[in-house]
């Protein structure tokens, strides 16, 4: 029961860790936009956090990022073509 407190904990701290450097590197809306995607989707939330690290990190990104930076940044992660279906006359 104590290691699974120890890992909560732990979990929680790395997640608030997260969430400070996303707000270091964006700017207010794009950061309210996130937080949205958190609670609607975690999974993605959680693609999309680890994006903008790396970025941050390889200094891909110059500033801050804004809103419409991130909304194609989930544009792109959440773009699924459309299926085409076709009918073949005998």
């Amino acid at each position: 029961m104590r290691r699974e407190m120890q890992k909560r904990l732990q979990a929680l701290q790395i997640e608030q860790q997260k969430r400070e450097f996303a707000k270091k590197y964006l700017e207010n809306d794009a950061f309210e936009r996130l937080m949205n995607v958190r609670i609607s989707n975690r999974e993605l939330y959680t693609q999309l956090i680890d994006i903008i690290i790396s970025l941050a990190q390889s200094r891909r990104i110059q500033g801050k990022m804004n809103d419409a930076q991130l909304r194609d940044l989930l544009t792109r992660l959440t773009y699924k073509p459309e299926p085409s279906i076709t009918f073949q006359h005998k």
